[in-house]
């Protein structure tokens, strides 16, 4: 795992705040997305101005945090797929869980969230499978009210929605698919709405996004 240097990191936030700001996005969060790079980008992240920090594996994330010091740390959003077995270990860690996707995982993190009790209630984004790709996390968009109503019974602080747009990157596809999370985030009077990273921000943004995932812009290709 390589790392930019700093500068190189610095003008590379400013070239997406840029980026952010050209699509009226004034208000617009930047997650740092730091897998599979070193502990020094969540560093970098901090010190750069970004948001907070996203990974997606659990004891990637495990190894990496223990490495930041406190004052050097942002927010943690967990991004990837979650499998209900990695949550006890990743509940002292995380800050917001970005990609709950069904009842099992709603259930597992309240379980694990209510013993801590600064982890309480935790603050969760249902992840919605905008683009009808078998491959791809997230509940259907039929089924995010029922799958909310269960978290918010269940105690969890439900913030928001979480997408992924589509693989090909065409850009009517990406649009619509955009377009449907913020139409059904608004519907269950959801605010905040994660969608877009280095590719698709733009549309993203237009569409409504709060925040945006942005990692190869920021630290490079990953090997």
């Amino acid at each position: 795992m390589i790392t930019p240097d700093l500068s190189t990191i610095t003008q590379r936030v400013a070239q997406i705040r840029s980026r952010i700001l050209s699509a009226g996005g004034e208000n617009v969060s930047l997650i740092a997305v730091t897998k599979s790079f070193e502990a020094s980008a969540m560093i970098a992240a901090h010190a750069t101005g970004c948001n907070a920090v996203g990974e997606n594996y659990a004891q990637e994330l495990i190894s990496k945090i223990g490495q930041v010091p406190n004052e050097n740390r942002l927010p943690v959003h967990f991004i990837g797929r979650l499998q209900s077995n990695k949550i006890k270990s990743l509940v002292n860690f995380v800050d917001v869980w970005q990609s709950v996707d069904r009842i099992s995982v709603v259930e597992e993190i309240a379980k694990r969230c209510k013993i801590i009790e600064h982890r309480w209630p935790a603050q969760i984004m249902l992840q919605v499978n905008s683009t009808n790709e078998p491959d791809k996390g997230g509940c259907e968009p039929s089924e995010v009210s029922i799958l909310m109503a269960k978290a918010s019974a269940l105690g969890l602080n439900v913030i928001g929605l979480m997408t992924v747009g589509p693989t090909n990157n065409e850009p009517d596809q990406t649009r619509a698919a955009f377009r449907l999370v913020r139409k059904i985030a608004n519907d269950l009077g959801l605010d905040q709405v994660s969608m877009g990273m280095t590719g698709d921000m733009e549309i993203a943004i237009e569409e409504g996004s709060t925040s945006v995932r942005i990692g190869t812009a920021l630290f490079g290709a990953r090997i």
